[in-house]
């Protein structure tokens, strides 16, 4: 049997809590450049379902991937990893 659970997760900080059970997650990586070799911050937004309304911006978080649950929604939170200061 192979296990079912093979969900992705991102860690991310949340840029923005202003919509009724809705977050914006912001997760930020480092690219070496393919031609240069710097390394450039690339930034993903995921918009994820919270629930409770916990969280804040500025909070780290860690999100899954779910169902879609509306047209741009298709990640759920987690937990809350460290709040904002």
């Amino acid at each position: 049997m192979e296990k079912r659970n093979l969900r992705k997760e991102r860690i991310g900080v949340v840029s923005s809590s202003k919509m009724e059970k809705s977050i914006v997650v912001s997760e930020t990586k480092r690219v070496k450049h393919p031609m240069y070799g710097k390394f450039v911050l690339k930034t993903k937004k995921y918009v994820a379902h919270d629930e409770q309304n916990d969280c804040n911006e500025g909070d780290t978080v860690r999100i899954m991937e779910t169902r879609p649950m509306s047209k741009s929604k298709r990640w759920r939170l987690v937990e809350i990893l460290e709040r904002a200061k």
